[in-house]
């Protein structure tokens, strides 16, 4: 008899807590040494559990975290959500001068970048703007903290590279470098994009002679110097000689990014500017569609919009953005939808001291987690002991079980948005991170996987479409020191091809 779908009980509900690996599951464990104590699986078809393996169990979920964050935001904010950028003005314009300050205001716009900011500026320009008088403030306060990159300690041992970027609200170009690197039999020439206000970049690495293909053997951490309004950015380590690569870096203090990226455009767009680039005071920040007494009349100049959520969803799911990911899941603690303007900010809650003044905002990944689990309770989906962090997966701590991960793709497969949402999956053997994944597996082209790996943690969760064409949700997770060089890919991919080649002719458990 089939068992309704009920994840808040599910496992109680259906008598299981463990229940047989599949055969080639069990092989592809055992030829790797990892126990099947470490292995977390949940396979539905429509109504009915078809294995549950450990499915109570919370474990390290990698990036299939981000299925929790996609779902609720695509959900929550609706699939014409749109992250939003202004630039506004304090003053009025006489003879080609702001008689102001500008305003530069993030609202989690995920395309924010060098094209976004000089469309804005190009705007500016047309509205009769040659220079401006006053000083550019900059708006991050949509987040709280405003900063969250500040003294936190580096996640591994690359925190220059794309996937451990911390966002703001206000977040330009992802505060990344494009560095060129090119070497002869001699030397070692470096140049970087996109081109900054009086920023430089300096080769200081040694040739040696190895493929190129190898080069980031010798690469080591970059850093930058200041010398009065120079910046240099130092790169270091090894390069082989004769070799041309390109690599992104985050190395440069985000505020000196976006004013060296800013002074530099306006310029080039025949703009003058000699005033400061600094941090809004609080008494500037009134958001969009409100009033503060101290806040000076600001008016609209130019604006820019990200492209709907869906669209945004293919970039976190099938390329595994942590960037994004971690932006939409502070969005849900600090955004609304808006028809009209795509996206505007939510009522700040404050977090009241003992007396019952206000001490803070509540922190907007506070408001997030809040909002996840309240969206889970309303799907009758048990969040005990689950650990949500940043929403990405990119985290030591943070904690999903099998059966609260299959909750969430089954709520999603039920969803008016379930289009939307499965279409942002990576296809097994075809694009995202699934591109070069089970090839020869009658999953290819059918399966929509989002992946996950860290050190010790490889996971999978999507919809495999079976021998009898019916779709199941299948999650795999395997928690282990010897999931590297390619042990657990082995292992989910051999649940993968198992569900595609057999789950049709599978007995329901009772």
């Amino acid at each position: 008899m089939l068992k309704r779908l009920v994840l808040a009980g599910l496992l109680a509900a259906c008598g299981l807590v463990h229940a047989e690996l599949p055969e080639p599951v069990a092989k592809a464990a055992a030829a790797h040494g990892i126990p099947e104590n470490a292995i977390g699986i949940m396979v539905i078809r429509g109504d009915a559990v078809l294995l549950a393996h450990h499915a109570e169990r919370v474990m390290a979920p990698a990036s299939v975290m981000k299925i929790a964050t996609t779902v609720v935001a695509l959900e929550q904010l609706g699939p014409v959500f749109r992250g939003r950028t202004e630039l506004l003005g304090s003053g009025e314009v006489v003879d080609g001068v702001l008689q102001g300050d500008l305003l530069l205001r993030g609202g989690a716009d995920m395309d924010f970048n060098e094209d976004a900011l000089v469309h804005m500026l190009e705007k500016l320009r047309l509205k009769g703007v040659r220079r401006i008088r006053g000083d550019l403030l900059l708006d991050r306060q949509l987040f709280q903290p405003a900063r969250m990159d500040v003294g936190v300690p580096p996640f591994d041992e690359s925190p220059e590279a794309y996937y451990n970027v911390i966002p703001d609200a206000l977040l330009l170009n992802n505060n990344m470098l494009q560095v060129e690197m090119v070497s002869d039999a001699k030397s070692v020439r470096a140049q970087a994009l996109p081109m900054l206000h009086k920023v430089a970049v300096r080769a200081d690495m040694k040739l040696v002679d190895a493929p190129c293909a190898r080069w980031e053997d010798g690469w080591r951490l970059p850093g930058y110097e200041r010398n009065g309004e120079q910046l240099t950015v130092v790169l270091r380590g090894t390069f082989p000689r004769n070799c041309s690569k390109t690599y992104a870096i985050n190395v440069l203090e985000r505020q000196d990014y976006l004013e060296r990226l800013f002074r530099a455009a306006w310029s080039r767009l025949g703009g003058e500017f000699s005033g400061e680039v600094r941090e809004a005071p609080a008494s500037a920040l009134a958001p969009a569609g409100t009033a503060m007494e101290n806040a000076p009349a600001m008016r609209l100049l130019a604006e820019h919009v990200s492209r709907p959520l869906p669209e945004l969803l293919r970039d976190i799911n099938k390329w595994s953005d942590n960037a994004l990911a971690r932006t939409l899941y502070l969005s849900l603690g600090s955004l609304q939808a808006d028809a009209a303007l795509g996206s505007r900010p939510l009522e700040p809650l404050p977090v009241l001291g003992p007396d019952g003044s206000v001490v803070a905002p509540l922190p907007s990944a506070a408001r997030a987690e809040q909002a996840v689990r309240e969206w889970m309770r309303q799907h009758r989906i048990n969040d005990s002991g689950m650990v949500i962090d940043n929403g990405s997966g990119l985290s030591r701590t943070e904690r999903l079980s099998p059966e609260q991960l299959a909750g969430f793709l089954s709520a999603a497969q039920k969803s008016p948005w379930a289009p939307e949402f499965q279409a942002s999956l990576p296809i097994a053997a075809t694009d995202g991170t699934m591109r070069r994944r089970l090839r020869d597996s009658p999953a290819a082209t059918h399966a929509r996987i989002k992946t996950g790996t860290l050190n010790g943690v490889v996971a999978i969760a999507g919809y495999v479409r079976d021998a009898n064409d019916e779709q199941c949700i299948v999650v795999g997770m395997v928690n282990h020191e010897r999931t590297g060089n390619g042990a657990g890919r082995n292992i989910t991919d051999a649940l993968i091809d198992w569900v595609a080649r057999n789950a049709a002719a599978l007995k329901v458990l009772p």
